[in-house]
């Protein structure tokens, strides 16, 4: 085609004879899935991981089946939030089961698959594509309500084969109130548009910080953008979650299903929309 510098995962030309871009995956036989959300956000460290794992505990808790893929695969942290530490076992046809969380959450990632949860993946872009194209399709995920994929940071090459792979309902979008990370998350929102799957969430973290003595609000890190940015793209369903160490402790201790909060309510509430 002219005009073409064959990168085919950036590609938006319509009927392309020459496309080699990846196409949606197949899921094993035994899997059932009814909405896949990605999780994501334009920079790290702003608490997409703490997003997943709370909005997949807020979901578990209405009685629907949850699942989380581990997509950040040299970073991954979702299986220490739920205190998972062993490998994956496998059905009786040898497919792999995903591990599951004690209120029943399936969790699927890389650091459960090494003896040393501390050991870097110095893996390039297709060998990470291809790990998130077999967690999707050849784990035996059984039957899901909703499958959670904690993305990687950044609007690169592995957030492009979650949804071009995937089956993506829509995009929770996490950020925190600092000014330089809201102009990122503009490209992760501008990211779902290319790829026309709808923003349904926003996520602030880091927030503000409630004294526990006398209740007053700080933010610590500037005003609130969240309700601003929502409206600005029409995202109905937003919220902002606490700096508070007692979330960090809990997380880190696997707790992540005993941290309490309705903080997640409203986005949870939309997706059951979906």
């Amino acid at each position: 085609m002219a005009d073409c510098d064959e990168n085919c995962s950036s590609c938006d030309v319509e009927g392309c004879s020459d496309r080699t871009g990846p196409q949606e995956l197949k899921v094993h036989e035994g899997t059932k899935i009814d909405k896949v959300i990605a999780i994501a956000s334009g920079k790290g460290g702003v608490g997409k991981s703490l997003t997943t794992s709370l909005l997949a505990c807020e979901l578990q808790r209405r009685g629907k089946k949850v699942g989380i893929l581990d997509g950040d695969i040299t970073g991954p942290s979702i299986p220490r939030s739920f205190g998972l530490h062993e490998p994956p076992q496998g059905d009786e046809d040898g497919m792999i089961l995903p591990e599951e969380s004690k209120t029943g959450i399936k969790v699927i990632s890389t650091n459960m698959l090494i003896a040393d949860e501390g050991a870097p993946f110095l893996w390039r872009g297709p060998v990470l594509n291809g790990v998130i194209q077999q967690f999707y399709g050849d784990i035996n995920w059984g039957e899901l309500d909703y499958l959670l994929v904690d993305m990687p940071p950044g609007t690169g090459d592995v957030p492009m084969t979650v949804f071009q792979s995937l089956p993506v309902k829509g995009v929770v979008v996490a950020t925190s109130p600092q000014v330089l990370v809201n102009m990122i998350v503009e490209k992760a929102i501008r990211m779902a548009d290319h790829m026309d799957v709808p923003v349904v969430g926003l996520v602030e973290n880091m927030s503000y910080f409630e004294c526990p003595e006398c209740g007053h609000r700080s933010e610590i890190f500037g005003p609130s953008e969240v309700e601003a940015i929502a409206a600005d793209k029409k995202i109905d369903a937003w919220t902002r979650i606490p700096i508070d160490p007692k979330i960090s402790a809990m997380v880190d201790e696997g707790k992540a299903e005993e941290i309490e909060g309705d903080w997640f309510k409203v986005i949870a509430d939309k997706l059951e929309t979906l």
